[in-house]
């Protein structure tokens, strides 16, 4: 990979084909529990020590976000966070805007946590950012009270007035949706009575797993095939020690990467294995993926494990519908490796994709047609027809909208092209992957 000239704040980048990889490596921590550690920490009273933080843009905008509410927040010497929470319910009025960057998940869950506090903030983020629809979390916290001024289309940047004391609701969500999940969440810790989120379809659990952790009298129960998750507000949170496992959505970047590249033996280690994040995993395998999981063990009531992956001759599948909450983030890089695979990989169900940093499904159809790909679009997905293992052609240039798991992808695609895949920005990889080329460098990548 050679850096090519950059303009304004971009970094182009250049990716060609790779040698075998070996070696261990290691991934950011994991950018969903690292927000949830900061905020939930805010809300106790007294100390709580983070580790293995993810130190992204993404997860950095959470912590300003949260100082500015009156929360301490300092990284130590031995890389470790100290967070000195302000209780629940004792979150300050901020001086300025709470600038979210490029972050939905710092802007969705700070809103739940606002909406039953008596302050007033406004939200903004980057240009990215205020094109994403916040109305899904709009709704459900006006239930409760809190009062909205938004930009058209619900987005931001946005106003929001908090009630306290705030009102409990039974919601149903009509997406599956793990960040308004927690977002109604954090507005019941402080909201006297029981505020319960009914899940038709189940999705990541951090926020069940963090906040029994912390203290919160919180219980889920599994009716009629549906999830009804309750939280007793006005909580006191006690502090805590928390060490957060590898991010499995960074480490699918590796993993198909070895995958992929003939003659390809990896390690990555202390990969976080939530039964509601490991769908890839599951699908790689059912592809006929070489992927072994070393020494499972729990850390902080998480599932951890290191992954030995070899490359692998991969089948296309039709990849069932139900899976795609489990592994909604990881299609980018499932779709690079279906390009790869003997015969057709179907999608469906995908229509989140769209309103992620870009929409994923367009912008993948086009990069990947861009370097020789045969791909189908559809409403809710991507038909791909793969190679059978053949190199694909590469030779272009690929536009990542500003979308960090765009420019990951296509730098692991183009590992396996003729000619090289110069990706137009890899700056947004900074939001959840800092450090994703050295990374890859470890692994024997020309970079």
């Amino acid at each position: 990979m050679s850096t090519l000239t950059s303009q304004a704040n971009a970094r182009p980048a250049r990716f060609g084909a790779s040698g075998p990889l070996r070696g261990r490596v290691r991934v950011p921590g994991d950018k969903s529990i690292s927000h949830r550690s900061l905020i939930l920490s805010a809300l106790a009273v007294g100390e709580s020590r983070v580790e293995g933080l993810l130190e992204g843009e993404d997860v950095l905008a959470t912590a300003a976000a949260l100082r500015a509410m009156g929360a301490g927040i300092t990284r130590g010497a031995d890389h470790a966070w100290h967070i000195r929470g302000v209780g629940v319910g004792g979150l300050l009025q901020p001086r300025s805007a709470l600038d979210m960057g490029n972050s939905g998940t710092s802007a969705r869950l700070l809103m739940g946590l606002v909406a039953s506090h008596s302050i007033t903030c406004a939200f903004t983020g980057d240009l990215s950012l205020s094109t994403r629809p916040m109305e899904r979390v709009i709704l459900p916290l006006s239930l409760m009270g809190a009062e909205f001024t938004a930009s058209p289309g619900g987005r931001l940047p946005l106003m929001i007035r908090g009630l306290c004391p705030a009102v409990p609701i039974d919601y149903r969500l009509p997406v599956a949706s793990a960040q308004v999940k927690s977002a109604i969440l954090l507005a019941g810790l402080n909201t006297p009575g029981i505020t319960r989120v009914i899940e038709p379809v189940a999705t990541r659990d951090h926020s069940e797993r963090m906040l029994r952790g912390f203290g919160a009298d919180l219980t889920v129960e599994e009716t009629g095939g549906e999830r009804i998750i309750a939280i007793r507000g006005e909580a006191e949170l006690t502090p805590q020690h928390i060490v957060v496992p590898g991010d499995p959505s960074s480490a699918a970047f590796p993993i198909v990467a070895a995958l992929l590249v003939p003659g390809s033996d990896i390690i990555v280690e202390n990969v976080g294995l939530n039964p509601t994040r490991a769908g890839l995993i599951e699908i790689l395998r059912a592809m006929g993926g070489d992927i072994t999981l070393i020494d499972p063990r729990e850390v902080g009531g998480e599932p951890v494990a290191d992954i030995r992956v070899r490359s692998s001759a991969l089948n296309g599948i039709d990849v069932p519908l139900e899976i795609a909450p489990a592994m909604i983030d990881e299609f980018p890089i499932l779709f690079v490796a279906a390009a790869l695979a003997r015969g057709r990989t179907v999608t469906r169900g995908l229509e989140e994709l769209r309103l992620k940093e870009s929409d994923r499904i367009s912008t993948m159809a086009e990069g990947l047609r861009a370097i020789g790909a045969r791909i189908e679009e559809t409403a809710d997905g991507l038909i791909v027809e793969g190679t059978g293992g053949e190199r694909l052609a590469g030779g272009a240039t690929v536009a990542t909208r500003l979308d960090h798991r765009i420019a990951m992808s296509f730098a692991v695609a183009g590992l396996v092209t003729e000619a090289d895949v110069t990706i137009d920005d890899m700056a947004p990889v900074d939001t959840s992957f800092p450090g994703f080329v050295d990374v890859m460098r470890m692994l024997g990548v020309d970079a």
